[in-house]
């Protein structure tokens, strides 16, 4: 069918006039692959796209909206315009991409709610280097290469000195990974060894009772939290029930655990005066410092973490077992947190003097990770946790750390009354492999959210086209979100998935559209670090999630990505004034220009977008 006829197929269904969709990124009405119906049908969003000649007053219906005579305030443009004959006409900000952000003039930011929240994910080390000092804590080194596993150098003074950018993005929390103590070695890198790995990203704990010396100093993390609460700015930490780090050679040597193999003129010879340092040699890859290490010696393993803490592949320690509570994730040695038997410290702390780790009378594991844990939330204000590998953890467990938490955060308050910014209860996350939207046991054990993995694979890709193309996106959000207890938190980049600049999106300008539909969602967003600033992937080598870790690309904000993130700044900052936004009713009120309507009781905006040519 020609271009021609199409377009008249598709008129005729819709009843109403129709022009191309104003982004590269979707697929034309034109389409040669579908018959005249079935593209009718597939395209009938795209149809709800005028296209706005960057230049020419545009006039918006809204009349079922607000009242006649109202001054109403277009947020990206800044215009004011009033109602008149059930109507507004104004023209859109040039570089809006045709969109345009109504609100009641009079309208006051509404109070915070995690519900309505913008979370802003950021992988501490890869963001902004605040003391070049602790760059290489604990002999660490880089690798003089691509450096896909060592530590960048971002810290915890670094987010502390880039608070304010933070706050003019319209964030309402930052979610750092895990500041406490990881494993002070390298382990092999991907599937083939081919980079040395540090535990830069949190998920290989050593020491929960300490702050990890790459991060920073405790007191840095207080006056982090500190100020991030006098902006605003509520923090969440990344924290891991499930597992620990990996034993490397830094810390078999510096805390006498584990054994080595024996050689004729002694280890020292492969491994050299400091284990750490050693390197691949030839036909060798980072993996192959295991050939060194003597796992079958019981007595010496047992010096480590003990039998009684984890279940690992290490003679003498009970087996992983099949089940999703029982196995070796990634063969990390997996915490006993279902054992009811008392036990004291980890053996290998009795060689670790900066522990601040004491004995508990009767304790179990899952009673000392509870402890550690929530004494992070009493002594800092932290205000929430996103729980790692929720499914691989008994769900009365996490329930436990949540009332911990919660008590923890009360104390908190108690101690420090000037601090407190407002009744909001301590806030869990939890990231439960596939979760989508749906109902989960999980609310029920502690999480007043669950990460939302459906929306970036199922929904995302439609945001890069007409704005109206999310319409049964968001309808469906909002009738299955409104009203409940339980929230999501979704996402369109990740760590341990993909980012969206690249893979969903293809350029600045699709990206700029993807923040507008990203940014409207109702329910909870998640901003992964350098989404708003459309970030490349790094280097990733065999293992393809390092990819999603390159450091924040600060050298480009003043370039060809300046456009993106003033654009994403603006409609986060919509969202974060409007808590209906993310929890209202969602009332479609035109095909063509797409218009919609978002109200709670308190507060109600109106969304139009036109497109651009």
């Amino acid at each position: 069918m020609s271009n021609t006829l199409l377009r008249i197929a598709i008129s005729a269904a819709l009843g109403a006039t129709i022009a191309a969709c104003a982004s590269s990124g979707t697929p034309s009405s034109s389409s040669s692959s579908a018959s005249g119906t079935e593209a009718a049908v597939a395209n009938a969003s795209a149809a709800a796209c005028q296209l706005w000649d960057g230049v020419s007053p545009v006039t918006i219906d809204v009349s079922s909206s607000f009242a006649e005579g109202q001054q109403l305030r277009d947020f990206y443009s800044q215009q004011l315009v009033t109602v008149a004959d059930g109507k507004v006409t104004l023209v859109p900000a040039e570089q809006s991409q045709g969109l345009v952000l109504l609100e009641a003039e009079s309208h006051t930011p509404d109070a915070f709610s995690w519900d309505s929240a913008s979370v802003y994910f950021v992988i501490t080390d890869r963001f902004y280097n605040g003391n070049p000092d602790n760059d290489n804590s604990y002999g660490r080194s880089k690798d003089g290469k691509n450096e896909i596993g060592t530590f960048h150098g971002g810290d915890i003074a670094g987010l502390t000195a880039q608070l304010d950018y933070l706050g003019e993005l319209g964030i309402d929390a930052i979610w750092i990974t895990a500041p406490y103590e990881q494993i002070r070695g390298w382990v092999g890198g991907g599937m083939r060894g081919d980079f040395k790995h540090y535990g830069y990203h949190g998920y290989y704990v050593q020491d929960y009772t300490l702050m990890d010396q790459n991060m920073g100093t405790e007191d840095e993390l207080r006056q982090f939290v500190d100020s991030a609460h006098a902006r605003g700015i509520r923090v969440v930490m990344d924290i891991v029930m499930n597992h620990t780090g990996y034993a490397t050679l830094a810390d078999m040597q510096q805390f006498g655990f584990g054994a080595t193999q024996e050689y004729d003129g002694g280890i020292e010879q492969y491994l050299g005066e400091n284990w750490s340092d050693w390197s691949p040699g030839k036909g060798e890859t980072w993996h192959s410092f295991n050939d060194y290490i003597d796992y079958g010696d019981r007595e010496a393993w047992q010096r480590w973490w003990g039998k009684d803490w984890v279940r690992t592949d290490i003679s003498g320690y009970p087996a992983p077992g099949p089940s999703d509570l029982t196995m070796s994730l990634a063969y990390l040695p997996d915490f006993k947190t279902e054992s009811l038997d008392a036990v004291g410290l980890p053996n290998f702390y009795q060689n670790k003097p900066d522990t601040k780790a004491v004995e508990i009378p009767g304790a179990t594991v899952r009673d000392y990770l509870i402890t550690w844990l929530s004494d992070w939330v009493r002594e800092y204000g932290i205000d929430g946790f996103r729980a790692d590998t929720v499914k691989h953890v008994e769900p009365e467990a996490w329930l436990e750390l949540k009332l911990a938490a919660s008590r923890a955060f009360e104390d908190w308050k108690q101690a420090n009354p000037d601090k407190v910014l407002d009744d909001n209860p301590f806030w869990m996350t939890g990231e439960f492999w596939g979760q989508g939207i749906n109902h989960s046991p999980l609310y029920a054990k502690g999480f007043d959210s669950l990460i939302n993995f459906s929306f970036q694979e199922d929904d995302a890709s439609k945001g890069v086209g007409c704005l109206a193309e999310m319409q049964s996106t968001y309808q469906r959000y909002a009738d299955v979100l409104g009203g409940r207890e339980e929230q999501v938190l979704s996402y369109i980049s990740s760590h341990d998935t993909k980012l969206a600049y690249g893979s969903i999106s293809k350029t600045p300008e699709q990206h700029q559209q993807l923040g507008t539909a990203f940014a409207l969602l109702p329910g909870a967003i998640q901003v992964f670090y350098g989404d708003e600033s459309a970030r490349s992937k790094g280097p990733r080598s065999s293992d393809r999630h390092q990819a999603t870790r390159s450091p924040m690309n600060w050298d480009e904000l003043e370039g060809e990505k300046a456009e993106v993130l003033s654009h994403w700044q603006t409609v986060l900052n919509f969202r974060r004034r409007h808590n209906a936004v993310a929890t209202g009713t969602h009332k479609q009120l035109s095909t063509s220009p797409y218009v919609f309507e978002r109200s709670t009781d308190d507060s109600k905006v109106v969304v139009a977008y036109f497109g651009m040519q």
